[in-house]
């Protein structure tokens, strides 16, 4: 006897996901594959990572437990027996109170997200309900769940046996009722880099789209200190932005800089990956168009899987970074070029310069794509929240290649001044009159069908820095 097909379907609370398992049966009982990565993943659940598997043995009908919203997420199913189960969605929002019931043989599971309440009751003796979370159980993650009373007149559960007839904690019997409960948050987003360019415009983003986040910047967690951070921030979070770099590309060529940018670039990036799979959280990580030399014709693009071979220090350090990255199971490597955001840069220069009436010479034969921190943010946000396949990922603006030289005479233009007081110089002249220079890629331009694949939008370079610029300017008066 085989059951149906492995099928997902979804419910009336959002993100709570009933899955049918295939059981196969013979006269010696029979077996089933209750938790397969692959082929669940692929079937439509959340890749959600479980750390941990919990049995709970209820040796008589009607034992009734709940109900719990816990700080993870959980799959819940029974390895015997039959339960009827109820969830009830206690997170903030719209559906705050909805409530599903269903019962569940060894035929079925159920992924509860976190905040959604989760209880049963047991119709056959001896069951054995199991259930895999994605979080290790402690006493102070208790202190976070949110509770409902069983019998809530306002979500009326119908149990198939009464209340008064079944055995229940006295602990479980008092629990509030909806009106005092308080609904839970969805887990924050943990932003490491906060002061930066990027760090700010992703606080930004998760303000206006209502994303609890958590801030940190270099005083309150250093990458290259990791003996002095706050991993308890990491229980419960939805996951780690890494948006924090030691980014002084000529500086890293020293000896002192050299020291510091492994350290925070690569080292740092070590220990932290190794504090997210501990913790089961999700590492999203930016990364940089430096990993590649540079030497690809400028008409091409380096896709996400062309070969790293940094020709700097900081390039090198950050690709190091990447490669300890991608050992978190769920991780989004990021890498961008020519960041553009609130503070000092490439534009903002070229803006101040042509304002104040001087001429610059600017470099002619390294060729790329801008990139704008709100562009890069929304996108970082958007990988965390539709849980995007694990990988890495090109984010730049689109449009064709140009240079520094082309870049520059657009601000001079858009801000009203002649782009002809931009002078073109080759990098080899350039770095001859200024020693100390860093190498860098001459070709910077990303292929962004990653980007394209995952549903993200790109916005096109040029009209993109005419609205920057205007904003800016806006902005400044």
């Amino acid at each position: 006897m085989v059951a149906a097909e492995l099928t997902i379907t979804t419910t009336q609370i959002p993100g709570l996901l009933l899955v049918q398992l295939p059981v196969h049966g013979d006269a010696r009982g029979w077996f089933k594959e209750n938790w397969q990565r692959e082929k669940m993943v692929a079937a439509g659940l959340p890749d959600f990572g479980p750390v941990q598997n919990n049995i709970s043995f209820n040796a008589s009908v009607g034992t009734t437990r709940g109900i719990h919203a816990e700080p993870w997420d959980k799959y819940v199913s029974v390895a015997t027996g039959k339960i009827f189960g109820a969830w009830v969605d206690l997170r903030a929002g719209e559906n705050f109170g909805t409530v599903f019931t269903t019962e569940i043989t060894p035929g079925q599971a159920v992924f509860v997200p976190r905040g959604v309440g989760n209880s049963f009751q047991t119709l056959e003796e001896n069951t054995a309900y199991t259930y895999l979370v994605n979080d290790h159980w402690s006493a102070d993650a208790q202190q976070l769940y949110t509770f409902l009373n069983l019998a809530d007149p306002t979500v009326a559960i119908d149990w198939p046996i009464p209340l008064d007839q079944v055995v229940l904690s006295e602990k479980d019997r008092n629990h509030p009722y909806l009106d005092a409960v308080t609904p839970m948050d969805p887990a924050p987003v943990i932003i490491l880099g906060a002061n930066g360019q990027l760090g700010r415009a992703l606080i930004a983003q998760c303000d206006s789209q209502q994303i609890p986040y958590q801030a940190y910047d270099r005083s309150t967690w250093d990458l290259a200190e990791p003996s002095g951070w706050p991993l308890k921030s990491l229980r419960g979070a939805r996951a780690v932005i890494n948006a924090a770099a030691h980014t002084q590309v000529d500086a890293a060529q020293t000896p002192e800089g050299r020291t510091l940018a492994w350290a925070v670039n690569a080292t740092g990036v070590s220990a932290l990956a190794a504090a997210c799979q501990h913790a089961g959280v999700p590492l999203a990580h930016v990364s940089t168009d430096y990993v590649f030399d540079g030497t690809l014709p400028v008409d091409q693009a380096y896709p996400t899987d062309a070969p790293l071979s940094p020709v700097s220090v900081y390039g090198q350090s950050k690709a190091a970074g990447e490669a300890v990255a991608a050992t978190v199971p769920r991780h989004w490597i990021v890498r961008t070029s020519w960041v553009i955001g609130d503070g000092n840069n490439f534009v903002a220069t070229m803006a101040r310069l042509a304002a104040t009436g001087v001429d610059p010479t600017v470099v002619d034969d390294q060729h790329g794509r801008l990139t704008f921190t709100p562009d890069l943010a929304q996108a970082l946000i958007h990988l965390i929240t539709t849980e995007a396949p694990t990988g890495t990922y090109h984010y730049t603006c689109d449009g064709p290649t140009v240079t520094w030289h082309q870049i520059a005479q657009w601000v001079y233009h858009d801000t009203g001044h002649d782009p002809h007081r931009v002078t073109p110089v080759s990098t080899a002249d350039y770095t001859a009159a200024r020693p100390g220079q860093a190498p860098r890629p001459t070709n910077s331009t990303l292929d962004l069908t990653s980007t394209r694949d995952a549903g993200l939008a790109v916005r096109d370079m040029r009209s993109r820095l005419t609205a920057w610029l205007d904003s800016s300017s806006r902005t400044s008066r």
